[in-house]
């Protein structure tokens, strides 16, 4: 007589412990490293370039004498591109990496709609949207659980929502702001003014643009380092991500 032994069944759809899987294509993990570096510059000499003049209007005008609708503090020159006050040189530092910025996102954007990176991890779907959903992903944001145990490899709501306001929203607003600024590209391009209702009315949007930015930044930080950074920037270097034990 043969004795057998019951074992507990397993879903064929279980994800094992120390699992890793790829996450991140090429073109997501390059272009994540050139923007670590070209927005760090950019923020570092904008802050230099805001110094010259710390105050934001609205509309075409805005000098010492005019209303400004906020004053800001004169950043200290640890914050800062150059170190010391120079605005030529934030300038030069400011535009060529604006010019990374811009064509580094045009790539990117080619490269994820080619590879369908925009469709099949950033695509919004209705349901995502429910009151019920949004509860549950934020409930799970609190207890520190940022990945869906059924499928690890997608990205959570409040991940998708956050990464379609920078790359189609703050970061193209920031450089069509900064080309109203130009009097060269207003020359050019003159609906660009129209577009934002005055040089001042543009300097003030990409000021608010470059904050949305700075503060997407600090979160993005935060939640690394709540999640593992270690895992996280591994992923972001060799694409491949261990999927936690929570979500395993």
């Amino acid at each position: 007589m043969t004795m057998t032994i019951a074992t507990p069944s397993v879903p064929a759809d279980a994800v094992p412990a120390s699992r890793t899987i790829y996450r991140h294509r090429v073109a997501t993990r390059v272009w994540h490293w050139i923007n670590a570096i070209t927005i760090f510059i950019m923020i570092g000499s904008g802050l230099t370039i805001l110094n010259a003049h710390p105050h934001l209007y609205w509309g075409a005008y805005g000098a010492n004498f005019d209303h400004p609708w906020l004053s800001t503090i004169r950043w200290p020159s640890y914050v800062t591109i150059p170190a010391h006050y120079n605005l030529a040189i934030a300038r030069r530092w400011h535009l060529l990496f604006a010019l990374v910025l811009a064509f580094s996102l045009l790539a990117y954007m080619i490269a994820s709609l080619a590879n369908r990176h925009f469709q099949r991890d950033l695509r919004v779907r209705l349901r995502e949207l429910s009151t019920a959903k949004l509860w549950h992903d934020f409930r799970e944001h609190l207890a520190f659980r940022f990945h869906d145990p059924a499928d690890p490899r997608a990205y959570n709501i409040f991940q998708k929502l956050s990464y379609v306001l920078v790359i189609f929203g703050l970061i193209p607003t920031m450089i069509l702001t900064g080309l109203a600024m130009s009097p060269a590209m207003d020359a050019a391009w003159p609906w660009l003014l129209d577009l934002f209702g005055g040089r001042q009315s543009a300097r003030s949007v990409h000021f608010i643009a470059a904050a949305g930015l700075t503060g997407f930044i600090v979160i993005h930080l935060v939640l690394v380092i709540l999640a593992g950074p270690l895992n996280e920037v591994r992923s972001m270097l060799s694409g491949r991500w261990r999927v936690p034990e929570d979500a395993a």
